[in-house]
């Protein structure tokens, strides 16, 4: 018989893609070379990747054409404003890439520098339903002007007051003159899959799929240390290693002043963390990468 596959939707080209693509290979998903499009197959895995659009994605796992989907939130909550279908999408866990924020600016010079400021006024958007739901959420009434890309340049052509936008840098912004003031919506990647029970026959890859993603994200910060340090003092660097649970000590051969200790440290190590490890006698400090983790 032939084992079922599910189907992922992703982004075809853009941030998303890679993202979702990098993820994919430190997943261990070992995709086959192929000249379609519109499909790309896993070699080793019942898995399949449709490519199509970012902004229909939410629609092609709403309907079940795929059952899973790699999405920016931004994308979904706003497919979810316009479409009572994709209501129903639910963000299984978000993936840490492709971090924007959705925000309210206006040029820097003029006199819109909070929400308020916009009553009567014409704000431009590619996101038309998220800027209508939070300015109703605010009371304020504004006139919304879809528009599809070159957002940031409406106030300068005088099509619209302020704008609300994707803002990742900034950078984009201050060329055009415009001044952020409000967030709107903070957005990453997400992995969603629909309302309706899933399909029995896929949902082992789908769960080893889960998984996965989950020991890359939290490897991704996560570093190994190792160092040596007095006996003496263990429990000030026990104290300092960044989300550390309960560290390997261990004999270091012909040396009884200094024992060794190995550390999975969960959060971010920093170059002050170094620095303050070595204030309570720590030495020979080693940070090393973590390419799988699994808990």
């Amino acid at each position: 018989m032939t084992t079922p596959r599910l189907t992922l939707a992703i982004q075809k080209k853009g941030r998303l893609a890679e993202g979702g693509f990098d993820l994919l290979g430190r997943a261990g998903v070992k995709l086959a070379y192929g000249r379609d499009d519109l499909l790309r197959r896993a070699e080793n895995l019942p898995l399949d990747m449709m490519l199509i659009r970012d902004d229909d994605i939410p629609g092609f796992v709403a309907s079940g054409v795929c059952g899973y989907g790699i999405v920016g939130e931004n994308v979904l909550y706003e497919a979810q404003q316009k479409s009572s279908r994709a209501s129903g999408l639910h963000i299984v866990m978000k993936l840490g890439f492709a971090r924007c924020a959705l925000k309210l600016a206006a040029p820097g010079d003029g006199v819109i520098q909070t929400v308020t400021a916009l009553t009567g006024k014409t704000v431009a958007t590619s996101y038309p339903g998220l800027t209508a739901a939070f300015l109703k959420e605010r009371g304020v009434n504004a006139n919304i002007v879809e528009m599809g890309g070159s957002v940031e340049v409406a106030p300068r052509m005088g099509v619209a007051d302020a704008i609300c936008d994707l803002v990742s840098t900034g950078a984009t912004l201050q060329i055009n003159g415009l001044s952020e003031f409000e967030t709107v919506l903070e957005s990453e990647a997400a992995l969603i899959r629909g309302s309706e029970a899933r399909c029995e026959d896929t949902s082992g890859i789908a769960d080893l799929l889960v998984e996965r993603f989950k020991g890359v994200i939290a490897s991704r910060q996560t570093k190994y240390i190792l160092l040596n340090a007095p006996p003496d003092r263990l429990k000030d660097v026990c104290a300092i290693l960044p989300g550390a649970d309960a560290p390997t000590v261990a004999q270091v051969v012909g040396r009884d002043d200094v024992v060794a200790v190995h550390a999975v440290c969960t959060e971010a190590v920093f170059w002050d963390t170094l620095e303050a490890l070595k204030t309570v006698g720590a030495r020979s400090i080693l940070v090393m990468p973590i390419e799988k983790m699994m808990t």
